[in-house]
């Protein structure tokens, strides 16, 4: 499970997050962001979100939007292996 205070930050499509939301697997906040938004820098996040844990489907994308974020100014790395590896974490 994850840990401590941040925010997960979920780039996987509207299908998958319905699928298998990732608040069922964190007691963390968790806003959908689309990997588009922060590329184009609209993705409304701000230091007051804390750090961001970003999470994608396979753990690929994520790292580029981390890329982006701490670009930005803000504290953002990828959870490797994304969603599968979140879900082990759990057990």
């Amino acid at each position: 499970m994850v840990s401590g205070s941040l925010t997960l930050i979920d780039l996987r499509p509207e299908v998958l997050r319905q699928a298998e939301p990732l608040e069922a697997l964190t007691p963390q906040l968790v806003l959908a962001v689309s990997l588009e938004a922060i590329e184009a820098g609209a993705h409304g996040l701000t230091p007051a979100h804390g750090p961001l844990l970003v999470v994608c489907e396979r753990g690929v994308r994520s790292g580029l939007a981390a890329e982006y974020l701490r670009a930005d100014g803000l504290d953002a790395r990828a959870h490797p292996g994304g969603v599968p590896a979140l879900r082990a974490q759990q057990d």
